[in-house]
């Protein structure tokens, strides 16, 4: 008697071209983040929106998007997968069309509103897709390295193509990019994706799901706003009431026959330990980021698209580590990779500590690149453990619980970060504006880099530039400290993978590995 009849599938041709298909709304979603931030003075010179609705057309995708993954997750579980992409691959494009016409501020907030919900269907969906299409894990983990990677490409190249085409086209020409790309979907993912639902899930409970989404949304907006104001009485009311709200969701969780998700995954080590490293990952690399691009423009004076230009190296450096990473997985334990990933993360966090000492722009590319690089395994390798743990019928609730802790660990990364961050600029700024500045540029000053910058425009040249000097340099040392206090953590993370993961050699062992009942 022999094991080949248990061993799984290896993934043919169709899933390697399917693969490609689930990548596109993938890199679109990421781009979508990121190319209004350019259109916004056109947008504001169109539609004359107030700063509260500006932040507001900003943010809602982004808030959506968080708020409605676990409830997108579990509903692709039980209407279909497929199902549930193609649904939110329409709903986009036809959102996206109404958007780039929208004559109101408020018109396109509702419009970013519906994006964030159509979005929302998109990472659950494909990743779970994924987790049925390939079953040997080895090509899973690759698979992952892809779907990572066209988040990653997406990023990049979103501002590039907003920019080119903003040079000829109005503000609304940066939402019809995507339209194309969801008519494609529509077309081949009937032909080369897989239906794949729960057969036993039952019916999806309202109140869950909207507990969800205000636990969610409200812990976001008050990490947000923190970020953004520094911690005041109405964030931190908005994220005790989420945390509030989360409690008794869990504890619903618990009552219910037929959960919105299933609290006994993170009885499983590599799940729940996947998903912290994931989190605290996304913390250390999204409050760092937060950083280097106020220093690209605000400390060496470059472009909004030179700054751009200059990010890409880091972001090829995560490129090439997630598309190496699989390979190294066939040989070393996850455990391993991970914690040698997050070691290399901290020495590229270390580098960013000595920002005072050599050639800047030289040093802060190169610590960026190295701890991209060493982030790239902990993101690939996690998710897969998280997903490759879960059963194969809730493994679109374990993506989304994925990618909802990504979410949460990068606004909790901005938002700890930064205030940490302006805290020491301010406390550093308080004795150190030199002599003769008007007390309300001092203040202005002391308050953000961006704030000195402006005010040291409006003084004469010598008192601009010691001002812009003596900000800069506090900067630069709030930078120091947010880098510090990220390769501690990096670090700690590393220690904690390599114990809590060392037994865990793939995600097969971490969970069954049931034949999925696929449909056409």
């Amino acid at each position: 008697m022999t094991d080949t009849a248990a061993a799984p599938l290896k993934a043919g041709r169709r899933e390697w071209i399917g693969l490609a298909v689930i990548a596109l709304p993938c890199m679109l979603y990421s781009m979508d983040l990121t190319v209004l931030n350019l259109a916004v003075p056109h947008l504001s010179a169109d539609l004359k929106p107030s700063s509260a609705e500006l932040l507001w057309i900003l943010d809602i995708y982004g808030f959506l998007v968080a708020g409605s993954l676990i409830t997108m997750g579990t509903l692709g579980d039980r209407i279909g997968r497929r199902r549930l992409l193609l649904i939110g691959a329409t709903a986009f494009g036809v959102a996206s069309v109404v958007a780039a016409f929208s004559n109101s501020a408020e018109m396109l907030i509702a419009t970013r509103a519906l994006l964030g919900l159509a979005g929302a269907t998109l990472a659950p969906s494909t990743l779970s897709l994924i987790r049925n299409m390939f079953l040997d894990p080895a090509q899973r983990t690759f698979a992952i390295g892809v779907w990572v990677t066209s988040y990653s490409v997406g990023g990049a190249i979103g501002p590039l193509i907003g920019g080119v085409v903003l040079e000829y086209f109005w503000w609304g020409s940066v939402f019809l990019i995507g339209v194309p790309v969801m008519l494609l979907l529509l077309i081949v993912g009937p032909v080369l994706l897989p239906e794949y639902r729960d057969p036993e899930a039952g019916r999806l409970d309202l109140l869950s799901a909207a507990m969800s989404l205000v636990a969610v949304l409200l812990v976001i907006y008050g990490l947000k706003r923190i970020a953004e104001d520094g911690l005041e009485w109405l964030p931190a009311g908005s994220i005790l009431a989420g945390v509030v709200v989360g409690f008794l969701f869990a504890r619903r969780q618990k009552q219910l026959a037929d959960p919105l998700i299933d609290l006994t995954l993170f009885r499983a080590p590599a799940f729940s330990a996947s998903l912290a490293a994931y989190t605290l990952a996304t913390f250390v690399a999204f409050g760092s980021y937060v950083y280097i691009a106020q220093y690209l423009q605000l400390v060496l004076g470059l472009s909004p698209l030179q700054a751009g230009l200059w990010t890409v190296p880091s972001m090829t450096s995560f490129i090439a580590g997630s598309l190496v990473v699989p390979g190294l997985a066939r040989r070393f334990r996850p455990a391993y990779l991970m914690a040698v990933g997050l070691v290399l993360a901290a020495l590229g966090f270390g580098v960013l500590t000595q920002m005072d000492r050599g050639p800047t722009l030289g040093m802060l590319v190169t610590g960026s690149v190295i701890y991209s690089l060493g982030i790239s395994p902990v993101v690939i390798l996690a998710t897969d453990l998280i997903v490759g743990s879960a059963p194969v019928e809730r493994a679109g609730a374990a993506s989304a619980i994925s990618e909802t802790s990504s979410e949460l660990g990068g606004a909790l990364g901005i938002a700890v970060l930064g205030s940490i961050g302006t805290a020491l600029y301010r406390r550093l700024m308080i004795d150190a504006v030199p002599a003769g500045i008007p007390s309300g540029s001092a203040e202005v000053a002391r308050t953000t880099l961006g704030g000195a910058l402006a005010e040291a425009a409006r003084l004469p040249d010598r008192l601009g530039a010691e001002l812009l000097g003596t900000a800069r340099e506090a900067f630069v040392q709030s930078l120091e400290l947010a880098a510090a206090i990220s390769a501690a953590i990096a670090l700690m993370t590393a220690v904690m993978v390599g114990v809590l993961l060392r037994r865990v050699r793939a995600s097969s062992e971490a969970g069954a590995e049931p034949e999925p009942a696929l449909s056409r």
